[in-house]
């Protein structure tokens, strides 16, 4: 019997240890993804400097840098720029704010559920954008107009993920939760707000593309300041370069919004392990 078990140790110690299951490493993964935006901005500007596109109708990317930094030097983008910032930000803390919490109320409560979700599910099928003569009626031309588009933008996304992620956690876990002792907080905390966080993530980083989405719309009625504005000052001089600059400012903001977005939901939900691309 002590043979056996010694002629059996070398084998298993031989064994490769188990390979836990992570991230692939993709060499040049990173620069991969960068790969096509520059080669757009390459072509683009081959083609501005060619005589192929008009610089009336679409400026070199060279060009609409310098303007950019032009702009900037002088103070003007960063004046623009800082309130269409505080504008989205206060959009989304209020129309993500509400959305958080009749989404909660809906999908927790069948009272909630069966007063909440009724109205908000007639009300997703009127286009926000559509809405705003009656807007201008309610809340005026000013900064409450386009606060509250960006607000409206960034509810419907909120509220049906929000929703969506608390139905389909799997009520065994709940009650396995309850079996073991825990409250209701306890359960909220440890069973539901876990489960239901992958949709609110994917809720957010759809609300943030809504929210610009509605800044450039509503930056474009009666406003003073902001990156709209300057897009349609620089219109009305046949500015084309500022145009575009607006533009690849609102590309850039939606890009590094989402990015710290996909970083929040990486270390947040490190316990989840999906699908990777191969």
């Amino acid at each position: 019997m002590s043979g056996t078990v010694l002629a059996e140790a070398p084998e298993r110690a031989a064994r490769p240890a188990p390979v836990r299951p992570g991230r692939r490493y993709r060499p040049g993964g990173r620069w991969r993804r960068a790969a096509s935006p520059v080669l757009l901005v390459a072509v683009w500007e081959a083609a501005a400097r060619s005589g192929v596109l008009s610089p009336e109708k679409l400026p070199a990317p060279s060009a609409v840098l310098a303007t950019g930094w032009r702009l900037a030097r002088d103070g003007t983008l960063a004046t623009h720029l800082l309130d269409s910032l505080t504008r989205a930000g206060l959009g989304l803390l209020i129309g993500g704010g509400l959305a958080l919490l009749l989404g909660a109320v809906a999908g927790l409560l069948r009272l909630g559920d069966d007063l909440v979700d009724p109205p908000v599910q007639m009300a997703r099928m009127l286009p926000h954008l559509g809405l705003v003569p009656l807007l201008i009626i309610w809340v005026g031309i000013g900064e409450s107009l386009k606060i509250s588009l960006v607000a409206l933008g960034a509810f419907f996304p909120i509220y049906f993920n929000t929703y969506a992620g608390i139905r389909d956690i799997d009520e065994r876990l709940v009650e396995a939760a309850r079996t073991c002792g825990l409250g209701l907080l306890a359960r909220l905390r440890h069973v539901v707000l876990p489960g239901a966080l992958p949709a609110l993530f994917l809720g957010l980083r759809l609300a943030i593309g809504a929210a610009w989405l509605s800044l450039v719309v509503g930056e474009q009625v009666n406003a003073q300041t902001g990156i709209g504005f300057l897009m349609m000052e620089a219109r009305e001089f046949s500015q084309t370069d500022v145009v575009v600059l607006g533009l690849v400012v609102y590309a850039l903001l939606g890009l590094l919004s989402d990015l710290a977005l996909r970083v929040a939901e990486r270390r947040t939900l490190t316990w989840r392990r999906g699908l990777r691309a191969s």
